[in-house]
């Protein structure tokens, strides 16, 4: 089961892109999302910016430090 998480702005995590989606969720605003497995074997789906969602491809890892917004890594 896939969990669909809401990290915070001072948690850290890192994984591999195993899915990518993109929805209009309010009917209005685009949002797009990768489900990453992490580390710990547990695939979860975070949502990330536009630029991001575009610049990367499933099998590409994914880097969350604190203070930072999801980066290719």
């Amino acid at each position: 089961m896939i969990k669909s998480l809401e990290f915070g702005r001072d948690d850290s995590w890192e994984g591999v892109v195993i899915d990518k989606s993109r929805g209009m969720l309010d009917g209005s605003n685009m949002y797009h999302f990768v489900e990453v497995r992490l580390a710990d074997d547990e695939p979860v789906k975070v949502r990330i910016d536009r630029r991001l969602w575009k610049s990367i491809a499933v099998g590409d890892r994914v880097v969350k430090r604190p203070g930072a917004d999801p980066a290719k890594g």
